[in-house]
């Protein structure tokens, strides 16, 4: 990691800074193919990296022509089957979706393992030794999420099984023998008292298949789940081919169970089943059931001193044993660190062995463990001898080559590079940015002491974490449920002044304060009176931000704090420089923010104090929210905008919760298409400092050019409008962590515009009606942080003329907001979220029929008027106009957690006379209307375009 200083002298000559910032792109992108499918020596001689190309997900060993062969999964769902001396056979891209499973296993006896991959499009995959297509079986729509094969009475079988509460039974030929329906066994049940609709059947969904030997009997686990967060779900035990399980267990532990091996480390002939959590560390633990008796043994990381120090995150600990020495161990792989402890799980005695970076997967052999990519964006499958006696020594000191390297190498070029940035004069100062949060320790106080030297945006908050909060009399508030909540991660141990005590120092030395104002468990968890207070210490000349995540309930006892509590809390805001940061998940800025409960903060009437933002664990659908968040923003509902990086962003499946970046690039992307687009509001959760420390430079230099709502000409003319919700989308986009909603025949009847959003689609495709189909053009319910939105941003927004338009609110129009281009241009449509409506209420349009196609061509359409657009590329873009006659291009490499080398292809619809790239000052040629910009894997290219007429 390069280390900032002042590096003006090595930029003092203008011919050798141009010489040397054109030339570092052409570098980086140079060396992206060179090591593709080879192995990479490297001074670890206990391991060999194998370089793919791609973002490895899952490993496995498989058996081809009697030789052991390695398989691989990508994000993209691509198999890739490679020898172990890292020659790659073959590779099958199947569907382009992501497989959640992948099992290896002779099914012919020929010699040759066959592979089954379980498709989140919802087929089984069958691949032969070569990589070709043997069969394929569809369960149905919804994913499929394991598969496994046994030894049954009449020779092999396969079992298979996802998202629709049914598990199959498949010959060898990949013909349905059984259906097995949850309903008929299932032990589980949901519970609920938040309000929102929960699951009153007894029934389960699929979280793992896998075979285990019983004895002298081979038979199946199936480990069912119903709620991706509280419970770890119940395990069935299934003699072969039978369709009714001879026991059940219910697992009793709070989180999930995101791994789940078998092995039989005793040698008594009965398995033992190893299963990890899913999740923080404080519901981390690696849980034993044996076979023989089914007594459960579990170890909580917390109780060890050495695993409880493991820090935040979201993790999955994967156990295997291994020989260490004359005794077996068990290995855990949690993150970045593998764990050595002794077989019988008490955890008292744990080698911890640190290493730089986690993993998304891995497997073991006999001698040698498999591991999958880095997590942060890796692309090399690494294989450790554990035979070896220098083995902990190089996995704690494994900095992968690849795709991990490059984004190391193109992060410190580019940081050099823009040492001797000289901002536009025609550019002017963006708008001011504010860290609310950020961490400051020995990787970036260096940069930010610099930058505070210049009282210059961006601007540093003081903030604190409050773990103990206001003990006060609510008795006479007025809603029962309110004046009983509590938050149970806070201890109500304070007085006012104690609070004031803790929080009004924060004021000094610094432009503002930041800190939990609520939580939308206990939004009242300082007093009304006690911010106020704060607020009045701070003055007109420090900002106080009070950040309240999660106010996503819309229950009426919600409503009646929202109006008792939060709006006199804003009105009180108002002419105080004090901000509500509302910090909120799922579908909030495109649903419930339409609810009738929050029409004050819809109407504009506190646009000067209320700053959306969200926090998207478990949620599926970013490109929404995008479009969400900015037509709030546009609108005039509020003047300003958040974003958020937290290492939860990518728990998207909370069943799989490998979420423990090390290398927070994905972060960086995403803040910088945010910033791009107008988040002034920064709240940043460290992972490291020094690598995101970028950001502030790129920001105080004009690098990064923040616009006002006014500047943005990447949006599209047409925008989406939304009406009071619908109720059953308002429960889809925000009752996300059951997985047994799924009802097919409730979905062959309502077709919706915003889809597939709860538990039960993870990566699923999106139909070809959905908004994020034809507007975002995201394909998948995944992790869409940096959308493409190749026709521009499609916005959606408060409803602006006919039946349901607020004509009175404050906010006014949209239009009025925007670029003056749009004045006249703008073309709405409108929805409650399920289906579209006519402007007088009149008539309404199934999400399915041909309606979305008019909008779709209006899309299409509309974006012609745009100086530029996007025709190709997996790129973010975000286009505002700096001055008369010139547009800022911002390019992303949009792979959130898969980044890679991309090639934008940009078509100018306008006369252009110049155009540079203004970190390299490279003059960029464009072939007649069409310009194609290379972004190196894991950046960014700002792009400035001389027009030749004012815009």
């Amino acid at each position: 990691m390069h280390t900032l200083g002042d590096n003006n002298e090595e930029f003092s000559d203008s011919t050798k800074r141009n010489e040397r910032t054109m030339n570092y792109l052409y570098k980086l992108l140079f060396f992206s193919f060179i090591f593709m499918g080879v192995v990479i020596e490297t001074n670890a001689k206990s391991i060999k990296s194998i370089e793919t190309g791609y973002t490895i997900t899952l490993v496995r060993a498989s058996v081809i022509s009697g030789q052991k062969h390695i398989v691989a999964n990508s994000y993209e769902g691509t198999i890739l089957l490679y020898a172990y001396d890292g020659k790659k056979k073959w590779e099958n891209k199947l569907s382009g979706f992501t497989n959640h499973d992948v099992w290896c296993g002779d099914l012919n006896n020929d010699g040759n393992d066959e592979i089954l991959t379980a498709n989140a499009d919802g087929y089984l995959y069958c691949l032969d030794r070569k990589g070709k297509l043997k069969w394929k079986f569809r369960s149905g729509e919804t994913p499929l999420i394991s598969v496994t094969v046994l030894n049954g009475k009449k020779g092999k079988f396969i079992a298979t099984g996802g998202m629709d509460k049914n598990v199959y039974y498949l010959s060898i030929e990949g013909e349905k023998l059984e259906t097995i329906s949850a309903y008929d066994y299932s032990v589980q049940k949901g519970w609920g008292k938040n309000g929102k609709r929960y699951p009153k059947e007894h029934v389960h969904t699929t979280n793992f298949l896998r075979k285990a030997q019983y004895g002298n009997e081979e038979i199946l686990i199936h480990a069912g789940a119903i709620n991706q967060n509280s419970t770890s779900g119940a395990l069935y035990f299934f003699r072969a081919n039978e369709t009714k399980p001879f026991k059940s267990l219910i697992l009793k532990s709070k989180s999930p169970i995101g791994d789940l091996k078998v092995e039989d480390i005793d040698g008594d002939g009965y398995d033992e089943i190893y299963m990890g959590s899913s999740g923080m560390i404080k519901n981390s633990f690696v849980q034993k059931v044996d076979l023989k008796d089914f007594s459960k043994t579990i170890f909580h990381f917390k109780d060890n001193k050495k695993t409880r120090k493991s820090g935040n995150g979201y993790r999955v600990p994967q156990t295997v044993s291994i020989g260490e020495g004359k005794e077996k161990k068990l290995l855990t792989l949690f993150g970045e660190r593998v764990l050595l402890y002794d077989t019988s799980l008490t955890g008292e005695e744990v080698e911890v062995i640190v290493g730089h970076y986690s993993f998304n997967d891995f497997w073991k052999e006999e001698h040698s463990l498999l591991l999958a990519s880095a997590q942060s964006g890796g692309s090399c499958i690494h294989i450790l001898q554990l035979n070896d006696q220098s083995w902990k020594k190089d996995f704690a000191n494994l900095v992968p080559e690849g795709k991990i390297q490059k984004i190391l190498d193109n992060t410190a070029e580019f940081r050099k590079a823009i040492q001797s940035f000289e901002p536009s004069k025609w550019d002017g100062k963006g708008e001011d940015v504010y860290f609310l949060t950020e961490k400051v320790n020995e990787g970036n106080a260096q940069v930010i002491r610099k930058i505070k030297q210049t009282d210059a945006s961006p601007y540093f908050f003081n903030s604190k974490h409050l773990p103990h909060v206001e003990n006060w009399d609510r008795s006479d508030f007025g809603n029962d449920f309110y004046e009983k909540r509590r938050d149970q991660r806070k201890k109500y141990t304070k007085t006012q002044q104690q609070m004031l005590d803790q929080i009004l120092p924060l004021y000094n030395d610094a432009k503002g304060i930041a800190y939990w104002g609520g939580h939308g468990n206990d939004p009242m968890m300082i007093s009304l009176d006690t911010e106020k207070k704060i607020i009045d210490a701070g003055g007109k000349e420090k900002k106080t931000v009070m950040i309240f995540p999660e106010l996503e309930h819309y229950t009426p006892d919600f409503e009646y704090t929202l109006n008792h509590f939060l709006y006199p809390l804003a009105e009180y805001s108002q002419g105080r420089n004090a901000n509500i940061y509302v910090r909120t998940k799922h579908t909030f800025w495109q649903g419930i923010i339409y609810l009738k409960m929050w029409d004050k903060l819809l109407s504009g009437e506190y646009a000067d104090v209320f700053v959306p933002s969200m926090e998207e664990t478990t949620d599926k659908m970013m490109d929404l929210s995008v479009a969400g968040k900015l037509g709030i923003w546009t609108s005039g509902a509020t003047n300003s905008w958040g974003i958020r990086g937290a290492r939860d962003n990518a728990s998207y499946f909370r069943l799989r919760q490998h979420s423990h970046q090390m290398l927070p690039n994905h972060f960086l992307r995403n803040l910088v298409y945010a910033i791009a687009s107008g988040a002034q509001y920064v709240n940043n959760y460290a992972v490291d400092q020094e690598y995101i420390s970028l950001l502030y430079e790129m920001i105080e230099k004009g690098v990064l050019y923040v616009p006002k709502k006014s500047q943005l000409v990447s949006i599209n003319p047409v925008h989406l409008s939304m009406k009071e919700p619908d109720k059953d989308y308002l429960d889809e986009g925000n009752n996300l962590k059951w997985t047994t909603f799924y009802d097919e025949e409730y979905e062959k009847a309502n077709p919706k515009v915003f889809s597939r959003m709860n538990g039960t689609w993870p990566a699923a495709p999106v139909k070809s009606y959905d908004f994020s189909t034809y507007a975002s053009g995201n394909k998948e319910r995944r992790i869409d942080f940096m959308p493409k939105y190749h026709n521009g941003v499609v916005l959606i927004t408060p409803v602006q003329e006919g039946k349901f338009a607020d004509k009175n609110a404050p906010r006014g129009k949209l239009e009025e907001h925007l670029h003056p281009m749009y004045k006249g241009q703008l073309q709405e449509f409108i929805t409650d979220g399920k289906s579209y409506l006519s402007s007088d209420g009149k008539k309404t349009y199934s999400a399915d029929s041909e309606y979305y196609k008019q909008i779709e061509n209006a899309i299409k359409e509309g974006v012609k008027s745009l100086p530029v657009r996007i025709e190709s590329g997996e790129v973010a873009w975000v286009a505002v106009q700096t001055s008369a006659s010139h547009i800022r291009l911002t390019l992303i490499d949009n792979g959130y957690i898969n980044p890679d080398d991309r090639i934008a292809k940009v078509i100018l619809q306008k006369e252009v006379k110049e155009i540079k790239d203004i970190v390299t000052n490279q003059t960029l040629k464009s072939n007649g209307k069409t310009l194609e910009v290379n972004v190196p894997c894991g950046l960014f290219r700002f792009i400035d375009i001389t027009l030749e007429e004012e815009l």
